[in-house]
């Protein structure tokens, strides 16, 4: 097996993620994965998938992640990891999916619309 490449998104932000044997390490945007993603949920976050098929210290994972908040970015990173392992391994499908980590979580900011303050905040009625 040489270098799997896969792809998660999260609201805007995008992690493109190259996996390949090795001894666990994971690098986000060049910098080890504890020092970008600072609180230990985040860290959870992204080293979940490891844990539910019970392979961490296994693969070296290397992400390039942009866009949107930390929080967005984390959760796109473990979308990109649960997909490498099942293209590693397809029996382990069925426990991340029972975990929710398969699913593209297609929520997204609304847009703003014209003639009023946000998405959906309109200027007070008047009726006289």
């Amino acid at each position: 097996m040489d270098v799997i490449n896969t792809s998660g998104r999260r609201k805007t932000s995008v992690a493109r993620i190259y996996m390949k044997p090795g001894k666990g390490a994971v690098t986000v945007n060049k910098r080890p994965a504890a020092e970008y993603f600072t609180t230990g949920v985040l860290q959870y976050k992204v080293n979940q998938p490891f844990a539910i098929t019970e392979t961490e210290g296994q693969y070296d994972v290397n992400v390039n992640v942009y866009g949107g908040g930390i929080t967005g970015q984390a959760e796109a990173v473990r979308l990109a990891v649960s997909k490498a392992l099942i293209e590693v391994n397809p029996e382990w499908k069925s426990s991340l999916k029972a975990e929710g980590l398969t699913t593209r979580d297609p929520r997204m900011v609304e847009r703003k619309k014209y003639g009023q303050k946000k998405a959906r905040k309109k200027e007070q009625f008047s009726k006289r």
